[in-house]
């Protein structure tokens, strides 16, 4: 039986009785949140791994040959939307100069990460229920930790999408990939679809369709309420009930898509907000209980905002 994590559920369920329900359980008892990098990820070439044995995902590698051609006055990796172009997928991100991968995990901001890196190693150990404090943190390449960067958006298929992004890394990763932040009408538009539905998939709603109104927020199951620890690195990669990481690979729920012609949007409702250039987020992210679909709307946080749920997509004008 299911049961859906709210503020009001902590008073019938404790952490412990939760993190039993939801996380890995190994063959000493002992529980695991996290078994390395997503199950349909593999290990870029060279990339090393840290203790916990968690890698930087291969799809958030840089961008392909195929990105930035264009097709239908549109780079290959956006869709045509009337007179303007939108990435098909939120956006992972890589150094500007370099192209190497961020980490999606961390703030693509050089003074945010460390401030987060240097908080979580001590936090991680000593917050929430002590079989959660064995969650290692996420690796973080050390030429990131070391060196000034500057995060450029891609867009693909398959990718962990980059969370943790304010208003303003939204709008620089977007910039350094020569597009732009999306409007709201714009980003509303597209989610609608060409036939103008409340949802990417049609006109009511249906849980599975997109990865949003999680049972499980991953906050209360590390620190045992969903309003504290939202910097956490390790977030996005608690497992519901032992199986898929919470935040999915774009692309990953195919049903979630709207449609444009024979091209589609994918994970426009759910998965992570994304920031749009009218200051806001949009669309729910996996565990916001919401069934408003395309016009979800958070307006309530300063630009400078971000936790692991805050994420964006591109937009450009069609040529």
């Amino acid at each position: 039986m299911k049961f859906r994590l709210t503020l009001g559920a902590v008073a019938f369920f404790t952490a412990t009785q939760v993190l039993g329900q939801s996380l890995n359980l190994n063959g000493a008892g002992s529980r695991q949140v996290l078994g390395g990098p997503h199950p349909t990820e593999r290990a870029p070439s060279g990339t090393a791994t840290g203790g916990s044995g968690s890698l930087l995902p291969a799809s958030t590698a840089r961008p392909s040959r195929q990105e930035g051609r264009n097709v239908n006055g549109c780079p290959g990796e956006m869709v045509r939307v009337n007179a303007f172009c939108i990435d098909r997928f939120e956006v992972a991100t890589v150094d500007k100069q370099t192209q190497e991968p961020l980490s999606p995990y961390y703030p693509p901001n050089r003074l945010q990460l460390e401030r987060s890196y240097n908080l979580w190693q001590i936090q991680a150990k000593v917050s929430g229920e002590p079989s959660a404090r064995t969650m290692p943190l996420p690796d973080l390449p050390e030429w990131q930790r070391a060196n000034p960067f500057s995060p450029q958006a891609v867009s693909r298929k398959g990718a962990v999408p980059q969370g943790y992004m304010t208003f303003y890394a939204a709008q620089e990763a977007c910039e350094n990939a020569e597009k732009r932040l999306c409007s709201k009408k714009e980003w509303t538009l597209a989610c609608k679809g060409e036939k103008n539905t409340l949802f990417p998939y049609g006109a009511k709603f249906e849980r599975a369709a997109c990865n949003v109104f999680h049972y499980y927020h991953p906050a209360f199951l590390l620190h045992g309420s969903s309003a504290i620890g939202h910097t956490d690195p390790r977030l996005n990669l608690v497992l519901e009930q032992g199986k898929q990481p919470v935040l999915a690979t774009t692309g990953s729920y195919t049903e979630c898509a709207s449609a444009w012609g024979k091209d589609r949007v994918y994970d426009m409702v759910g998965n992570l907000d994304e920031w749009v250039a009218d200051g806001a987020f949009l669309g729910g992210f996996y565990a916001r209980g919401t069934t408003k679909g395309c016009e979800a709307e958070v307006t309530n946080h300063s630009p400078r905002y971000y936790d692991y749920s805050t994420g964006t997509r591109c937009c450009k004008d069609a040529k």
